[in-house]
């Protein structure tokens, strides 16, 4: 369908000009997002992965599970994922990464196209977003319909869209969430679809509370500027913004019982690090203004020429009354600063720096400058006093921005041509403008939109090859992920015990991707208590304690219940990594139970050696943990402090130890970085402190003359500590599987949120369940009472006292009945306020008997 046929449709009235101003801009949206990636050979159009940083180590993973939730096939339900992290809490994560609406696409996909359903997924966001934005403006002011739609294109292909929702798709709900918002606010400042209002605020905050909650402030920022041009009393203002305030009160008490279990999930999180905010350079914050400019942490502020060339030319529009040019641009100039000042900072992130890029809210300065570039739009193009006055200040922002590194050579032959699109499209526009001139018409749009499609697809093309080249990417689901899951199944037996993945992993969530139950877990709530049961156990994580790894340990195993695990050798995509391992294969294990009886717990807290703290889990003495020395390259023995130590240019060292003869060996050693062999064993550690910490690992067996010669090939400076290797006696702790399975359960069952186990008569002690003791969890000894479930060295424990033959854990996530309480409130709230209000309308509309003199009262248009 050509313009002239839209044109004609839209003036017959098949199309409203908003509807048609929509379909435009989800059409460009989409092509040129989709043109973007077939440039950049990204998938699903050509050869490079798209999954990049947390979208293949996250949110792939957890629509992944979200499929198997939806068809029947996931362990857990709604309130704990058994597949991840032995038990995590899965209602927050829900709440952070799956709680769009576009999620539930995921279940009509295959499974094995989980990549596609998140790449189509994103397309939809984006495409949303556009409408969205075309459908506000025509709402906030009358004008070209396809200026609205171009505008909104703009908008939905943002720099922070393609720079930075591209790859966190979770974030673009607040894209498309940010017009909508605006539309509500002038809804309550009309008094119009109260009850679609509250909806809309409360679908907003669920899909994604945090980019909802910044897009919120937008809305009232927007609102408030209104309010101010608006030719109202102060009364009626007061009203309207009561009303607004009533409305988004009521839309977050709706999306309560969401946002609170998220926020109490944040409460328990691992902490992470704290990071101090700092601006970027002037000249790096204008730079993100021009097309194909990339960097992870500046402001991506890109919109395309037009809307800029529009926005600057706002200020010098004579035929824009002055209280709108001054409003929105010293509305435009504030938020600008307000990303460069900390505590401003900290209001648009909710009051704490995020660990990530810090300018996570820079698609709220996007959108008001779209909206101020319509405004120049929508009174009339602007003339050439006001587009010269415009091109000036362009050339100064390219001036200062030329000194930024981020300005790459490619961005001068893209910034012209995008100046030729914008500048002469609306030149020649506004000659043609009224006088009928419908060749030289088209021929402007052609260049406005051309050029639009052109520079926006070249820029999301440089963010896409930029971000493959400085982040690390993870491959499509394909014979290594298939291979894998269908050893899983195979070797599947829970509840009875589980199945690891297997610490060479794909991606960081692999439990969530290919099946089984382990401790690999990577999300933003990862929870305190697992983090630090596992640091102490030996296990490694990257992410700064967020992303937690498989540990390949016989002790471990016997203390999660893990009877299979997979062994695959290191995935051949991450090619900088040196591929070590066989062929897959399955190992398997006799291990206690779900749920075990500790007689005598040991109650001393964990120590610095991870083999005494496994030793304090299970309950028995399974190691021997000799004294090491580490001898540099030429065999001298190092000092303790100088254990490979930082600054050093050691290349081959080595650690002597002594061991049992036919002992299980392991090198615990967080933070060395390299490969580790002993008679041709050779495993890899990886570590870059303080981000991320390596695993214990296995290294073979002892030889018959137990002496350990260990080769260390380092690849950046780390440290051996004390009592690094462990000598694991497999007789002993075989003896302490069997003294656990003898008194521990005889029968467990697990459902969503719902551990019981069946013990034998006569148990005293503690029942302590193979599972995170994360906040929430319940428990009850026979039919007592449920009380909040004790602590065993960071599991679930229930005291026992000879007398209960069962033990019950039931998990609450916590939150949930606060938030439910809230959603309550705000719903029966509305509801009333619907009835009142239906009540007044219809007794406005009933005639007045004659024989009553009593005035009609006001008929009441609105509840809010």
């Amino acid at each position: 369908m050509d313009r002239s046929t839209v044109s004609t449709a839209v003036s017959s009235g098949h199309f409203s000009p908003k509807k048609a101003a929509a379909l435009l801009a989800a059409v460009i949206s989409t092509a040129v997002f989709c043109a973007a990636d077939a440039v950049a050979g990204s998938y699903p159009f050509g050869p490079r992965t798209r999954s990049v940083n947390d979208l293949g180590n996250q949110y792939v993973p957890f629509h992944t599970h979200l499929w198997d939730l939806l068809h029947g096939r996931a362990d857990g339900g709604l309130f704990v994922n058994w597949q991840s992290g032995f038990g995590a809490g899965f209602l927050p994560d829900l709440g952070t990464y799956l709680s769009s609406p576009f999620a539930l696409l995921v279940g009509l996909f295959p499974r094995d196209r989980i990549d596609l359903a998140v790449y189509v997924i994103t397309v939809l966001k984006i495409a949303s977003a556009g409408a969205a934005m075309a459908w506000l403006l025509l709402s906030l002011r009358p004008g070209r319909w396809w200026g609205a739609g171009l505008l909104g294109a703009s908008y939905a292909l943002c720099g922070w869209s393609v720079a930075v929702g591209d790859y966190n798709p979770m974030w673009l709900d607040g894209l498309v969430a940010l017009p909508l918002l605006c539309l509500v606010g002038e809804w309550t400042l009309r008094r119009r679809r109260p009850l679609l209002a509250v909806l809309i605020v409360a679908l907003a905050w669920i899909a994604n509370f945090y980019t909802a909650y910044m897009a919120t402030l937008c809305a009232g920022l927007v609102l408030l500027l209104r309010l101010w041009l608006c030719d109202l009393s102060r009364r009626q203002r007061l009203a309207a913004a009561g009303r607004a305030a009533a409305t988004v009160a009521l839309g977050v008490g709706l999306a309560a019982p969401l946002v609170t279990v998220v926020y109490f999930g944040t409460k328990h999180a691992y902490p992470g690090r704290t990071v101090q905010f700092a601006p970027v350079g002037t000249q790096d914050l204008l730079a993100r203004l021009l097309p194909t400019t990339y960097s992870f942490g500046s402001p991506a502020l890109y919109v395309g020429m037009t809307a800029l060339l529009l926005a600057l030319a706002l200020p010098f529009h004579r035929a824009v009354p002055g209280r709108v040019r001054s409003g929105w641009t010293l509305l435009v100039l504030a938020v600008a600063l307000s990303l460069q000042w900390g505590p401003t900072h900290l209001v648009w992130h909710a009051f704490a720096t995020p660990q990530g890029s810090p300018y996570r809210q820079a698609f709220v300065l996007c959108a008001l400058v779209v909206t101020a570039a319509w405004h120049a739009l929508s009174y009339g193009l602007p003339d050439r006093r006001a587009l010269g006055a415009a091109g000036a200040l362009l050339a100064l922002i390219t001036a200062v921005a030329s000194r930024s590194h981020l300005v790459k050579p490619v961005a001068w032959p893209i910034l012209v041509l995008a100046l030729i699109g914008a500048a002469g499209g609306l030149l020649l526009l506004r000659r043609a403008d009224g006088r009928g001139r419908t060749a030289l018409a088209a021929l402007a749009l052609v260049l406005l939109f051309g050029g639009q499609f052109g520079e926006t697809a070249a820029t999301a093309a440089v963010a896409t090859r930029v971000r493959f080249g400085h982040m690390d990417d993870y491959a499509p689901w394909g014979a290594r992920q298939e291979t894998q899951a269908e050893a899983i199944a195979r070797a599947d037996g829970w509840p009875r015990y589980r199945t690891e993945p297997g610490r060479e992993q794909t991606v960081a969530n692999d439990p969530m991707t290919v099946g089984g139950q382990g401790a690999q877990y990577y999300s933003s709530l990862t929870a305190d208590v697992l983090t630090r049961t596992l640091t102490a156990l030996g296990d490694g994580w990257t992410s700064r304690g967020r992303n937690l790894q498989s540990l390949d340990n016989l002790v471990t195993d016997a203390i999660f219940s893990v009877g299979a695990r997979v062994h695959s050798p290191i995935d051949p995509h991450q090619a900088y990594l040196p591929q070590l391992g066989g062929p897959l294969s399955v190992s398997r294990q006799d291990v206690p139970p779900l749920v075990t009886v500790r007689s005598r717990p040991d109650r001393a807290a964990f120590g610095s050696s991870p083999y005494r703290n496994q030793e304090l889990l299970l309950g028995a003495r399974v190691y021997t943990v000799p004294r090491t020395a580490v001898h540099d390259d030429d065999g001298k023995p190092l000092r303790e402090k100088d254990w490979v130590g930082y600054g050093t240019a050691l290349t081959h060292p080595t650690i002597t130890a002594a061991c049992p003869a036919g002992s299980r060996v392991y090198l615990w050693a967080p933070r060395y970085s390299g490969t580790a062999s002993l008679a041709g064993h050779t495993v890899l550690f990886r570590s870059q402190y303080p981000r991320n910490r390596a695993a214990m690992a296995p290294l073979g067996t002892a030889p018959a003359s137990g002496r350990l010669r260990i080769a260390l090939t380092p690849d950046r400076p780390g440290r051996i500590p004390r009592g690094a290797v462990g000598c694991l006696d497999t007789a002993r702790l075989h003896k302490a599987v069997e003294d656990l399975k003898a008194t521990g359960a005889t029968h467990v069952t697990v459902s969503d949120a719902t551990v019981r186990a069946d013990l034998p008569a006569g148990s005293r002690g503690l029942a302590v369940v193979a599972a995170p003791r994360i906040a929430g969890w319940r428990c009850a000894a026979g039919d007592g009472t449920a009380v909040p479930a004790k602590e065993y060295h960071g599991l679930i424990a229930v005291p026992l006292d000879g007398t209960s033959t069962s033990v019950t854990c039931q998990f609450h996530p916590p939150g949930l009945r606060l938030g439910t309480a809230v959603g309550g409130v705000s719903l029966l709230t509305l509801v009333l306020l619907g009835a009142v209000s239906a009540v007044r309308r219809r007794r406005s509309t009933t005639p007045t008997p004659p024989t009553t003199h009593t005035r009609p009262r006001e008929p009441m248009t609105g509840v809010l």
